[in-house]
C-alpha cells in the first residue's frame, strides 16, 4: 500500500500504555514520502475528536466530523498497524500542521 505525507490513514494504536492515545483510530502520516517510500514504519500523529484548543493540537474537519490532529502524541508505527487509508488534508491543514510542527519541535 502506497502511503504518503498528509493522508489520513486509519490506525491500530493498542496496546498503549498510560497516557498515550488508545485504540483504532485516524491518524495523519507526517513522515516524508522518501521515508514513507523505504522504511517498514510510518511517522504518525494520533487524531481525536474529543479535545480542547491547545497549542500542539490542529484543528481538521474528517468525514463530517470536527476533530484535532494531536502533535504531541507524534510516534513510529510499523505499517503493519495501518487498517484503511481515508484521504488527505486539505491544503490549509497542512500548513497549519506544519506551523505547530515547526513551533512545538523546532523553535
Amino acid at each position: 500500500m502506497e502511503l504518503s505525507q498528509y493522508t489520513i490513514v486509519l490506525v491500530n494504536l493498542d496496546p498503549t500504555i498510560g497516557s498515550e492515545i488508545k485504540k483504532t483510530r485516524p491518524c495523519v502520516i507526517i513522515s516524508p514520502d522518501e521515508m514513507n517510500k523505504f522504511l517498514q514504519t510510518i511517522v504518525i500523529a494520533p487524531m481525536t475528536s474529543s479535545s480542547k484548543p491547545y497549542p500542539t493540537r490542529v484543528a481538521v474537519k474528517h468525514q463530517k466530523t470536527k476533530g484535532w490532529i494531536v502533535v504531541d502524541q507524534i510516534r513510529t508505527v510499523d505499517r503493519q498497524r495501518i487498517i484503511k487509508i481515508f484521504g488527505n488534508l486539505n491544503t490549509r491543514e497542512i500548513a497549519k500542521l506544519k506551523s505547530v510542527i515547526f513551533e512545538t519541535f523546532v523553535e
